[in-house]
């Protein structure tokens, strides 16, 4: 039979190994080894002498992390099978551990999400084929060395797509004998549904309210007709109720709008005045607070509950406000902002008993019952003539101001004897004037100034009565100057709509790029009417006169 070491080696194991039992030379050769070691350690620590056993490296690091003041959590890692220094972190992940880093991460995700270059319309191709064809060789088809180049650098596209470019004009030049720059990629996928005007008119009015509806009517998907209404193939409308248009007062509207025109300047080149000297007053209810108010609310956020009596009881308060155009400097500055004032109709009034609300003799703010000539008269002597000449911007000599009203019944005339009495002060001539009747829209207020305060008003919401009054003032100040003055510019286009409708209110709202042409510089102070429709007015109304 073989002996033990014959067969420690065929099955692999060395004498360091073993196969779990120590032979008495296993022994002796360990301890040959371990005096060596000692020899050799002690030899190369010079402190310390040949039988002078050494420091235990664990007990070592654990002494230096206790004067470093190291946590346990850096000595955790040693074993004790391993005496290494407390430096070594056994615990280490290894390299296939390591989690990538997030440098390549977000380097792999931009490369994954990056947009994708937008198709080259028509326009655009012609206009890499004309920067081409400026850097061709006079007497051959090759471009001048870096054309290209320079191309990718201005236009964003890759050499190959400009390279396409060239060359298929190349192509079709010497096909057709002209370049060729045209995409066919627009007659590529499905083709759009297209809805006749015929189609859209002749459904009923009452058929067509809402998208479903006409959807319905179409025989499409409401979808299909959302992307319509989106792409401006159908136009959504909001038919408003307007006041109603006699002949009589097509013809007061036509005479108002020639009024506000330069007499020189008619017929040759009709232009508005610039209306410094005219001051705009009317008077609207607000409310408390709206039936309906829409608010946005996080995931979670519970519904907010309002309370009333009543729909039809909602605390409200009159006001009279009074605005004139605002004036602006060389440099684009607001000089005045053309705000008089907004007055509330209202009283104080001491409560007659007390209730669980307040106690007797409390200042309570009261409506007042009834606006009529008197409250009117009252508000303008009282509020509006002192407010002009606190805040009138400064002059020489005599001054002449238009107030100009509506022609409601609490409003009083020229001709009032108390109003003759207080109509001149401090160089000021205050003539009340009132514009054509049915004519909201010949007023700055109810043009648009109101609803803007409104809007404001209601994004305080208000609690009380008191509030409100507070509300209404602060919408009122802090409406920015230019939204009055954009207001100023919109009654001179609207002037020019009532001209060419020959008085009749059947238009649309002008709008006129009032903000692009003040970044241009080009925004007006006067505006220019239709020289046609001045002169055809002018001759309506002459008519009009004749037979009368």
């Amino acid at each position: 039979m073989a002996s033990d070491q014959e067969e420690d080696e065929f099955l692999g194991f060395s004498d360091d190994e073993g196969d779990g039992t120590n032979s008495d030379s296993d022994y002796d050769d360990d301890e040959a080894t371990q005096n060596a070691v000692s020899e050799v350690n002690a030899h190369q620590i010079g402190d310390f002498e040949q039988n002078q056993q050494l420091p235990d490296l664990n007990e070592v690091g654990q002494e230096y992390a206790q004067e470093c003041e190291v946590g346990p959590q850096h000595t955790s890692g040693i074993s004790d099978n391993h005496s290494v220094p407390f430096l070594f972190d056994l615990n280490m992940p290894t390299q296939q551990e390591f989690p990538p880093s997030p440098i390549h991460q977000t380097e792999t995700e931009q490369n994954h999400h990056k947009p994708r270059t937008p198709r080259i319309n028509n326009e655009l191709r012609l206009e890499i084929l004309l920067f081409l064809l400026l850097r061709k060789e006079k007497h051959s088809d090759e471009l001048i060395h870096g054309t290209n180049r320079q191309a990718v650098i201005k236009f964003g596209y890759t050499r190959k797509t400009i390279r396409l470019i060239w060359q298929r004009a190349l192509a079709h030049k010497a096909a057709m004998d002209s370049y060729f720059y045209d995409s066919k990629y627009h007659n590529c996928g499905r083709k759009r549904i297209q809805v006749t005007y015929e189609s859209i008119a002749s459904i009923a009015m009452g058929d067509r309210t809402t998208i479903i509806d006409l959807a319905r009517m179409l025989n499409l998907s409401p979808t299909t007709v959302w992307r319509m209404v989106k792409r401006k193939q159908i136009k959504p409308h909001s038919s408003p109720l307007n006041p109603g248009i006699s002949e009589e007062c097509k013809m007061a509207r036509m005479k108002w709008v020639l009024g506000l025109l330069m007499d020189y300047s008619i017929p040759n080149d009709p232009t508005y005045y610039i209306m410094y000297d005219f001051i705009h007053i009317n008077e609207k209810w607000f409310y408390l607070t709206q039936k309906s108010q829409r608010v946005y609310l996080a995931n979670n956020e519970p519904f907010p509950h309002r309370k009333g009596k009543s729909r039809t009881k909602i605390p409200k308060f009159m006001f009279m406000a009074a605005v004139a155009r605002p004036r602006w400097g060389q440099d684009g500055q607001c000089e005045w902002d053309g705000k008089l004032g907004i007055f509330p109709f209202t009283d104080a009034v001491a409560a007659k008993r007390t209730s669980k609300n307040r106690v007797k003799g409390t200042i309570e703010t009261k409506p007042i019952k009834s606006v009529n000539q008197i409250a009117t008269r009252a508000m303008l002597i009282n509020y509006l003539i002192p407010a002009i000449k606190e805040k009138w911007p400064p002059h020489e000599g005599e001054r002449v101001i238009y107030i100009i009203q509506d022609n409601a019944k609490a409003h009083i005339l020229q001709n009032d004897q108390e109003w003759q009495q207080h109509y001149k002060q401090d160089g000021f001539t205050l003539i009340l004037t009132q514009q054509p009747a049915n004519s909201p829209d010949c007023n700055i207020l109810d043009l648009g100034f109101f609803r803007s305060i409104q809007s404001l008003m209601h994004k305080k919401m208000p609690k009380t009565v008191e509030d409100l009054s507070g509300a209404v003032t602060e919408a009122y100040n802090e409406l920015h100057a230019k939204t009055l003055s954009n207001v100023w510019m919109s009654l001179q286009y609207v002037g020019n709509e009532i001209l060419k409708h020959k008085g009749d209110n059947d238009y649309q709202l002008p709008h006129n790029k009032k903000k692009i042409l003040e970044d241009e510089g080009n925004l007006p102070e006067q505006v220019k009417a239709p020289r046609w429709a001045v002169n055809e007015c002018k001759q309506l109304v002459d008519e009009w006169r004749a037979n009368q």
